[in-house]
C-alpha cells in the first residue's frame, strides 16, 4: 500500500501519520513544487513536481503513480484539490484511490461566495456575505449590518490578506489592497476566473471552533470532531481543546450528510448567542487535524483500511474530549 501526498509543503506531521498507518507494508511518497519542503525529510521517497497549474502537472503525477505503484493519492492544498478533481477519472482508470471530493464540492468550498450561497440555500446560519462594494455599503447604510466588516479574497486560504474595515474609507482601501495581494500570491491562479475577487462578510462575535467532518470514501458521514480554538497563529490553530457541544455537532453532521465529501472536511464555526454559524469549509486535512489525531482519531489509518475494502471501527475515527493540544516551534536540520 503506497501513498503519495501532493503539495505536502511543511506538513511533515501528515507524512508521519501516514507512515504509521502503512507500517512495514508500504511507502509514503511526497511531492511539492518547492524543493525547500521539510516534509521531504520524513518521507520514504520525495520528488519536486511542476507547479499545480503547469500543463505537465497532471501527466507528471499520473506517470509517477504508475512508476511507483501508488495506491492512494492525498492532496493537502486547496488549489491542488481543484486540479486533481478535474482529472479524477484518470486516476480511477488506473486503479488509484484519489482521496479528493467531486469537483462541484471542491468548487463550493474553494469559492467563498459559493460557500455562502450553499449554506444559505441549505438552511445553515452563516455570516452575511456580499460580492460587490456597492452592495456592502448599501447594506450598512440600510442598517442590515454594521462595522467592522471582514474584507478577504474570494478564493483564499491560510488567512492571506484578511482584514477588518471600520468605515467606508477602509472598505475602499482594503478592496484595492486585497486585489493587489491576490496578484502577488498563488491566489491569482484560481481568482483569474472571475472579475469579482474580493468578498465582504459580517463580523461575528462569538466563540470560534474548528471541526473535522469525517466521511468514508463513499461520502457517508461517520463522525464529527469539534475543537474550541484557544489561540491562532498565521491562520492556523495554535492551541485547541477537544469539546462536545451537541447543537454544533448536529449542524456539522447535517452538513456532512448534505455535502457527501470524501474523507475529511475541515470547518470553521462560530457559536453566537447559542446558535452555530458555519463560516468556512475546506475539503481536506486542515491545520487543526493534529489536535484530533492527538486525541485519538486516526483518519490516515481509516483511509488506508477503507481503500483496502476493510471496515473501520468508529473508535479509530473518534477523539477524546477534554484534551487540550499545543503546537510547538522547533528547529531541525535537513
Amino acid at each position: 500500500m503506497n501513498i503519495l501526498l501532493t503539495s505536502v509543503g511543511r506538513r511533515a506531521y501528515m507524512v508521519k501519520y501516514f507512515k504509521e498507518a502503512v507500517g512495514d507494508y508500504g511507502k509514503v511518497h511526497v511531492c511539492n513544487s518547492d524543493k525547500n519542503s521539510i516534509a521531504f525529510r520524513y518521507a520514504d521517497e520525495h520528488i519536486i513536481s511542476p507547479l499545480i497549474y503547469d500543463e505537465n502537472y497532471i501527466p507528471f503525477i499520473l506517470d509517477y503513480c504508475q512508476e511507483n505503484s501508488i495506491d492512494i493519492v492525498v492532496s493537502l492544498f486547496d488549489i491542488d484539490l481543484l486540479v486533481l478533481a478535474q482529472h479524477k477519472n484518470q486516476f480511477e482508470e488506473l486503479g488509484i484511490h484519489l482521496i479528493v471530493s467531486d469537483i462541484d464540492i471542491i468548487e463550493i468550498c474553494n469559492d467563498k461566495w459559493k460557500t455562502f450561497k450553499f449554506l444559505e440555500d441549505n438552511g445553515f446560519k452563516t455570516p452575511k456575505t456580499y460580492l460587490k462594494l456597492d452592495d456592502i455599503t448599501n447594506a450598512i447604510s440600510h442598517k442590515e449590518l454594521s462595522y467592522p466588516v471582514v474584507v478577504k479574497p474570494r478564493y483564499g486560504c491560510g488567512s492571506i490578506s484578511i482584514s477588518l474595515a471600520y468605515n467606508e474609507d477602509d472598505l475602499k482601501y482594503l478592496t484595492r489592497k486585497v486585489n493587489k495581494d491576490i496578484e502577488k500570491t498563488y491566489l491569482k491562479f484560481e481568482s483569474a476566473i472571475t472579475e469579482e475577487k474580493v468578498i465582504y462578510q459580517e463580523y461575528l462575535m462569538g466563540q470560534e471552533f474548528g471541526a473535522d467532518i469525517i466521511n468514508d470514501l463513499q461520502g457517508k458521514t461517520q463522525n464529527v470532531i469539534l475543537r474550541e480554538k484557544i489561540a491562532m497563529r498565521s491562520g492556523e490553530t495554535d492551541i485547541a481543546k477537544l469539546v462536545d457541544i451537541p447543537i454544533v455537532n448536529e449542524t456539522l453532521y447535517r452538513l456532512g450528510n448534505i455535502l457527501k465529501h470524501i474523507a475529511n472536511m475541515d470547518c470553521d464555526i462560530f457559536l453566537v448567542d447559542g446558535k452555530p454559524y458555519v463560516l468556512e469549509m475546506n475539503a481536506r486535512f486542515g491545520g487543526g487535524y493534529p489536535f484530533s489525531h492527538l486525541a485519538g482519531c486516526n483518519l490516515p489509518k481509516a483511509i488506508v483500511d477503507w481503500a483496502n475494502g476493510k471496515e473501520v471501527d468508529n473508535d479509530v475515527i473518534s477523539a477524546k474530549t477534554g484534551i487540550t493540544g499545543y503546537k510547538e516551534i522547533y528547529i531541525t536540520e535537513y
